[in-house]
């Protein structure tokens, strides 16, 4: 019965999706990294032109394809051709393309990316390095259907994992999880098999699932971009993991400063429930499954569990000491499953695949695979998914194709304001839990920003310290003050305040925030601190020693100065650049930087021209002029 539901629902689905094969059609990408490079006007350009020249395309928004770096991206499906996306696409280029690709039948070719299949035209993404490196599972359909069509999730075989676990017994489908290995892509790696199997044995009147999209690192958006991309993925392996533990209601905990996500997670939970995916008689069976969405205020910590379904229950969100852990006793006192949104998008495959499938990928230690969001200093900033093991030298050079202006590599800041900062030496580590723990860092959610030659450790030490303990709830005296002594040091240090005996203090006061707090952003806000002193201990040196940052990065640290055998008499650009009037003409027509008035805002050393290169940054600072 089950499986004639789904199959009706699946042919209904590929009835209505055929007739429009026929017709040409345009996808924009307008996940929120695409609307902030302009894609919702090169959207209302290939509307206008569509309807101007009366051509019988259809049109449709889709989600991130996770090349951020080329937004906004435009994918042409036209008969008769390979389909092709095209990058960096403004309102003009968008214009060109209808007309070109659409009437006259030229594929612009000098505007494409890449081609979405093999063919003998032009290359697929497949080809290009990152897609060496890639194996994409959960965002395999992402930026390449509509978010907001149901339809064209089942046509790929949407919700066929949840029709195929309603007809086993529900411990059988605990068992799948666990036999996968599949771990908590959130940020602990616990063994998703087993808090399944806790809360499925836990007693309770009542349970609840929580898909935990509490997204709140620095950098990082991959449980948006899933949202915004392929919700019904995420909605299939909720309804899946309410059924194996025993569940009748759901929630999907999403940051309030996500409205794209929340809205097409809305219309997702709407249409899975005309559908009969979701509600009373799930496909006809007996399981019911309800599920809502709850938006988090967004403080960090609320993507602790025991602090989110604080939030929930309307109290503060403070976490609480554990055990007991939600599992047995979570939400209004009930069995409570939460798991981040990413380990439940990879339920379906592990069930439509099996166990085995998702053995064969990744290590033995952490199978499958890892979505990653590219952030910082690398040349191809986005999202990409690799499999667990792969080396951070290849998701960096290879997938992500190096660094920004063939600068140098000095750091990758990874799990997120919590994580830890790896040097090259570090850059043929294996990337799985267990590797990166032993480094000092961690997986994190999938956070990775990459830093290079002109990013001062010490200050990103502070960055991410500032961050954790603004967003720490102060409920532990380590985090609440040992935080705030950490990020007064560092900030001291960047200002070239630094004295003996600080590194020393650094080092003791972050291991003992690290062992004396209460839940994991406590206990690994220190790992910034830590892993720098641990690498990178020779910069600390110089801050606190000889009073200069090597990077040149910190303000008080640096100063700026014209060489004058190097400065044009006739060249103004930087007395025009300059907002502090710091910039002042000699007698003899050199410039010179009047040092009480400069704010060192690095704007006459960017406006100076490469022919002169009079500008100079130093540090430490020298008198004179």
């Amino acid at each position: 019965m089950v499986h004639e539901a789904y199959r009706r629902l699946r042919r209904q689905a590929e009835e209505k999706l055929a007739a429009r094969q026929k017709r040409p059609l345009i996808m924009v990408g307008t996940a929120t990294c695409g609307r902030a490079a302009g894609a919702l006007n090169v959207l209302a350009a290939v509307k206008e032109e569509v309807a101007r020249n009366g051509i019988d395309a259809a049109i449709a928004e889709v989600g991130c394809l996770g090349h951020c770096y080329a937004e906004p991206l435009v994918i042409i499906r036209h008969p008769g051709f390979p389909s092709l996306c095209y990058g960096w696409v403004d309102e003009d280029k968008a214009r060109r393309l209808v007309v070109d690709f659409l009437q006259h039948g030229d594929p612009c070719f000098d505007f494409a990316l890449a081609a979405l299949e093999p063919n003998d035209l032009f290359p697929t993404f497949a080809e290009y390095p990152r897609g060496v490196y890639e194996k994409r599972i959960i965002l395999a359909l992402c930026g390449l259907i509509d978010p907001e069509d149901i339809d064209q999730y089942l046509v790929h075989d949407g919700y066929a994992a949840l029709a195929q676990a309603l007809t086993m017994a529900p411990e059988r489908v605990v068992a799948e999880i666990k036999e996968a290995g599949l771990r908590g892509r959130g940020g602990a790696g616990f063994p998703t098999g087993i808090k399944w199997e806790v809360c499925r044995r836990a007693p309770g009147q009542a349970k609840y699932v929580i898909g935990n999209a509490d997204e709140g690192d620095p950098g990082a958006f991959m449980d948006r971009a899933l949202l915004e991309s392929d919700p019904h993925q995420v909605l299939e392996g909720l309804a899946i993991a309410a059924y194996a533990v025993g569940a009748r209601q759901g929630y999907v905990y999403v940051r309030a400063e996500y409205p794209l996500a929340v809205a097409r997670l809305q219309k997702a939970i709407s249409q899975a429930r005309a559908r009969g995916l979701l509600g009373q008689s799930v496909l006809g069976s007996n399981f019911s499954f309800e599920l809502e969405i709850f938006q988090g205020s967004g403080a960090f910590v609320c993507g602790e569990e025991t602090a989110l379904i604080a939030s929930m229950e309307g109290r503060p969100g403070i976490p609480e000491p554990r055990p007991p852990y939600p599992a047995e006793y979570g939400l209004h006192g009930q069995p409570t499953l939460i798991n981040n949104v990413k380990t439940l998008a990879y339920v379906p495959h592990i069930l439509r695949h099996g166990a085995a499938w998702f053995r064969r990928i990744g290590t033995p230690g952490s199978p499958g695979t890892a979505v990653f969001a590219l952030a910082g200093k690398v040349a191809q900033t986005g999202l990409v998914e690799v499999p667990m093991g792969t080396t951070l030298r290849d998701l960096i050079f290879g997938a992500g194709n190096g660094i920004k202006e063939d600068k140098k590599f000095k750091a990758v800041q990874i799990g997120g304001p919590s994580g830890g900062c790896l040097p090259d030496t570090a850059l043929d580590l294996p990337i799985d839990f267990d590797s990166l723990q032993e480094a000092g860092a961690m997986m994190g959610s999938g956070g990775l920003v990459v830093l290079d030659e002109d990013d001062c450790m010490v200050e990103v030490a502070r960055y991410f310290l500032e961050f954790t303990q603004k967003e720490s709830c102060g409920k532990c005296t380590f985090c609440r003050l040992g935080t705030k002594h950490l990020l007064d040091r560092l900030t001291a240090i960047t200002r070239g305040k630094g004295k003996d005996g600080d590194l020393e203090f650094l080092q003791e006061l972050a291991e003992d925030v690290r062992e004396g707090s209460l839940c994991g952003l406590g206990k690994t806000a220190p790992n910034p601190v830590l892993t720098t002193l641990r690498y990178f201990y020779h910069e600390y040196e110089a801050h606190v020693r000889e009073g200069r940052c090597p990077a040149l990065a910190c303000k008080d640290l640096i100063a700026y100065y014209i060489v004058p055998e190097k400065c044009s008499k006739l060249c103004n650009v930087c007395l025009g650049s300059c907002p502090a009037e710091a910039v002042q003409t000699r007698p003899d027509l050199l410039k010179v930087i009047v040092q009480e008035k400069c704010v060192k805002c690095n704007s006459c050393l960017v406006a100076c021209p490469p022919q002169y290169r009079a500008v100079v940054k130093l540090s430490p600072p020298q008198d004179g002029t």
